[in-house]
């Protein structure tokens, strides 16, 4: 069965080559789709529907894949440097360090002083999965060097 109401993909298959053999305003075509659908009892409206999403590509990711969609790329990645080097700074001689979530709400709420000046990221803006992927991109040299 399709996925539209009921369908065989068999039949749709079968109304799609012959509608294709008939011009677009040939009249039989309606009645080759009200057949269609008195025999699977559904609506014209549901074979249309069917044929329609039929043969319509699928994409396997989102177009905007990889891109942050909050903020622009060299602000995220200027944020993420940020976050990089206060858990730098922090870490003590155990090796452990701030969390990258208590780093963000020290950016959002205090900012932290960089070389041009105080640097504060807008609330809610920011979220630890998505800094955290991007640590990781940029420790594997997977995008652009954070450092």
């Amino acid at each position: 069965m399709s996925r539209g109401g009921g369908i065989p993909a068999e039949a749709l298959l079968d109304l799609r080559r012959r509608l294709d053999q008939l011009s677009p305003r040939h009249g039989g075509r309606r009645a080759l789709v009200e057949g269609t659908a008195e025999l699977f009892g559904v609506s014209r409206a549901t074979v249309y529907r069917a044929l329609a999403g039929q043969l319509r590509p699928r994409g396997l990711r989102r177009a905007d894949r990889g891109e942050p969609r909050k903020v622009p790329r060299a602000e995220l990645e200027r944020y993420c440097e940020l976050v990089a080097a206060l858990k730098l700074r922090t870490s003590n001689l155990k090796g452990r360090r701030l969390s990258t979530g208590r780093c963000i709400a020290l950016l959002e709420e205090y900012g932290v002083e960089a070389p041009e000046g105080l640097v504060r990221a807008p609330k809610g803006v920011l979220h630890k999965a998505t800094v955290n992927r991007y640590l990781l991109a940029s420790s594997q040299g997977l995008c652009v060097d954070l450092r």
